[in-house]
């Protein structure tokens, strides 16, 4: 075992993944959060262990969306009005980075980490027992009509180009792979390689339980500065008290900046605000994942019921909900599922962690070295956690990281 112990900032699933890695590295380890864990974005994704999303999220079509991103605030990409200002240098880089040679580069990183995602959950799950809690059902997008399938034309030949299955679906197949959908839908692809978690906050739950069953120590704090002396952090601040550190990860999702900021390192990160509509009773049953091609929301069948999640809201962390934007996902439902249960239907908001180039932060700091970075993962969160906690479980261990860390060091800006 360690001698020194991995304090580790955020319990969600990026930090739980990582707690359990480390701990099944020998490390003691400790995890502070201000919730409970999986209780932030976790509690709210989508549930797709996304093997196939190895594009960063500015593609080169995204240039001509911009105008309607500005105009229409229930669009599948919005952004806040008053929150531009604070946004502009963020959405300056993010839009250099749509340029074909850089979509390429940063898409050549992404699936470098989604490769060995699921065998990375498996061994996880194992590890945990709880190999259940995931499956491989593959997820199918619908289209209304043949240009809106002809306009994602390029994004599938950059993924085929990246190593992803891609099978394209004429109209009856698509039926026949979904007997729920509507008449009238034009085409579908099916992307056989993807898995799901049959409800993401449970496995959050379950990555805890293992944690502390195995001698993990979990504080319920809020972390408010960071005290760093010549050789690193020596204590977290925080509302309950400070707290010693010998290592520290920084696994704070959207709340890492000012963090990392404490750290000395000033980085571009920013919030993607998603929305979804959880239905208890639907009515209506799904194979597998389904995602509306022409409106870019999925609607998963999870364990407690049918979830409708996605779309991006660029806004910050202030900003109240705008609950327009889970109406819609519900609007656009009715649309592929005639005849779906609405009753007792819950809306959510949380805050995807988001860098400019879709990359996320994971490596050691290169100026204090008792400090690790596990953030940024932007709508792959659920998907990278747990090779994420491979990677750092190497690095804090002095190994070579399975997957070259060089595209996610956090002085890449």
């Amino acid at each position: 075992m360690s001698d020194a112990t991995v304090t580790i900032v955020g319990a969600g699933v990026v930090g739980m993944a990582c707690a359990v890695q480390l701990q099944r590295d020998g490390h003691r380890v400790q995890v502070v959060d201000r919730g409970p864990p999986g209780e932030g974005c976790s509690r709210g994704n989508a549930g797709i262990i996304a093997v196939d999303h190895v594009l960063p999220v500015a593609t080169p079509g995204i240039l001509r969306r911009v105008p309607r991103m500005l105009l229409d605030p229930t669009g599948p990409l919005a952004i806040r009005w008053g929150y531009l200002p604070t946004l502009t240098p963020w959405l300056l880089r993010f839009l250099a980075n749509a340029a074909p040679a850089r979509v390429d580069r940063l898409g050549a990183a992404i699936a470098a980490l989604t490769a060995p995602a699921l065998d990375a959950w498996r061994d996880l799950l194992d590890a945990i027992e709880a190999p259940e809690l995931i499956e491989r059902r593959g997820w199918l997008a619908a289209y209304r009509s043949e240009s809106g399938f002809r306009a994602d034309a390029g994004e599938r030949q950059r993924q085929r180009a990246l190593g992803v299955a891609v099978d394209e679906l004429a109209a009856e197949e698509l039926r026949q792979q979904e007997p729920a959908l509507a008449p009238g839908l034009a085409r579908g692809v099916l992307y056989p390689e993807s898995a799901q978690a049959l409800e993401p906050l449970l496995v959050v739950q379950r990555l805890a339980e293992a944690f502390r069953r195995n001698g993990g120590t979990l504080v319920r704090a809020d972390v408010g500065a960071i005290d760093v002396g010549e050789s690193g952090p020596r204590s977290l601040a925080t509302d309950s008290g400070p707290i010693p550190v010998e290592r520290l990860l920084l696994c704070g999702g959207a709340w890492s900046k000012p963090l990392a900021a404490a750290l000395g390192h000033r980085v571009p990160l920013d919030t993607e605000r998603g929305y979804h509509v959880h239905l208890p009773d639907p009515g209506i049953a799904l194979r597998r994942p389904l995602l509306d091609g022409d409106r870019k929301f999925f609607l998963t069948p999870m364990a407690t019921g049918l979830r409708l999640a996605g779309t991006v809201e660029l806004g910050g962390l202030k900003a109240p909900p705008d609950w327009r934007r889970a109406e819609m996902l519900l609007r656009h439902a009715r649309d592929l599922l005639p005849g779906l249960g609405e009753a007792g239907a819950a809306r959510w908001m949380g805050f995807r962690p988001t860098f400019p180039d879709s990359l996320p932060a994971i490596g050691p700091s290169p100026r204090l070295p008792n400090t690790w970075f596990a953030f940024g993962h932007q709508h792959l969160g659920l998907t990278l956690a747990a090779i994420t906690g491979r990677m750092v479980a190497a690095m804090i261990g002095g190994r070579p990281s399975p997957v070259d860390a060089k595209p996610y060091r956090i002085d890449r800006f």
